[in-house]
């Protein structure tokens, strides 16, 4: 499940709508307007037209059921400062060393100044239920073991 601030929601729901309508219409008349100038096995634009309609219909397909799934707005978490998707938290590592980033999705990303680290990933899983002043430890990427003290949970607001 994917949680999204409303202003996520709306700018995705549009970017749907664009793409639907719009966009859908335009990638057609232009491959038809290349498919009039003949021969298809040497026509460029008609294969670049087709390969950017294959690629338009994967994106309305990934938004309409990101958004028919989505949760919007704070996640239940959110009032009780516990980690977890749509909180910003601000973590200590072992070096001391302070970060303060959402817990959120890539399309939260896109409408905020937040570094945003999934929920899914490593360091995501080893925060969610973690209440300020506990530690967790999670595998990187590259194998080592890290470990964090998690300092404050705050619920996102956009």
């Amino acid at each position: 499940m994917t949680w999204l601030t409303q202003d996520a929601y709306d700018r995705l729901n549009a970017e749907l709508e664009e793409l639907s309508g719009p966009a859908r219409i335009e990638i057609t008349r232009r491959i038809e307007a290349a498919r009039a100038e003949g021969d298809l096995k040497e026509n460029g634009g008609y294969h670049a037209a087709k390969d950017e309609q294959g690629k338009m219909e994967a994106r309305i397909r990934q938004l309409t059921q990101l958004l028919r799934e989505a949760k919007v707005g704070a996640p239940p978490t959110a009032d009780d400062g516990v980690a977890g998707p749509g909180m910003v938290v601000t973590v200590r590592y072992s070096d001391g060393e302070e970060e303060t980033f959402l817990i959120g999705s890539r399309e939260e990303a896109a409408v905020t100044d937040h570094t945003v680290y999934s929920a899914q990933s490593p360091l995501g899983r080893a925060l969610t239920g973690a209440k300020p002043g506990e530690s967790r430890t999670y595998t990187a990427p590259n194998g080592r073991d890290i470990t964090i003290e998690l300092l404050d949970a705050k619920p996102y607001l956009g």
